[in-house]
């Protein structure tokens, strides 16, 4: 790789990464490089970067066009394909939770509703579909979060993310005044008015 040395460990890493995610090692790469590149590439001058062959670069292009992870970009006086990457890191984390519940979590709601709908024909068979309407409950939870989320403006979930676990603290101050209010709505005498 003909890369600052900055770029090349962040492109590495990520092929290394790809893997781990389920993507093949080229395809993290591609990503990573189109990602810190200034400017949109070819798939010549990815070849080129990453030494790797033209088909696998072709096919890690389809790979990452299929998952809306990158954008074709129109250089003038090119006939060539050039691409990069959305600029706002929000929007990849958007597209890249929209792409992943699309092909992982609505087809396991999808089973998880069939498997809910059958009758048990044992108490074996009824004790999985509670553990299995626990799981689906948790994944709706899950999802119906998820879609609040993502239409909040870019600004709001990076604030939400940098709260951390003041959060947790919030919340545990509010669990502690409805504790506190309770024994004292329950002892207060009704008014003449009531």
């Amino acid at each position: 790789m003909n890369l600052p040395p900055v770029a090349q460990a962040f492109v590495l890493h990520f092929g290394e990464m790809g893997s781990r995610w389920g993507i093949n090692r080229t395809v993290g790469q591609i990503y990573a490089l189109l990602y810190v590149s200034p400017v949109p590439l070819n798939a010549e001058q990815i070849v080129e970067a990453l030494g790797v062959s033209r088909s696998n670069v072709s096919m890690g292009l389809r790979e990452l066009q299929a998952w809306n992870l990158i954008i074709p970009k129109h250089i003038p006086d090119d006939r060539r394909d050039h691409y990069t990457t959305p600029d706002d890191v929000w929007q990849i984390l958007r597209t890249l939770a929209e792409e992943r519940k699309k092909r992982e979590v609505d087809p396991t709601l999808s089973v998880l509703r069939e498997l809910l709908m059958q009758s048990p024909g044992s108490e074996a068979e009824r004790h999985a579909q509670e553990r299995i309407a626990e799981m689906h409950t948790l994944i709706e939870r899950l999802t119906t979060w998820y879609d609040d989320v993502k239409r909040l403006e870019t600004e709001r979930p990076a604030a939400l993310l940098a709260l951390g676990a003041r959060v947790t603290r919030l919340l545990e101050a509010k669990d502690k005044i409805v504790s506190l209010a309770r024994p004292a709505a329950r002892n207060r005498r009704p008014t003449p008015t009531e």
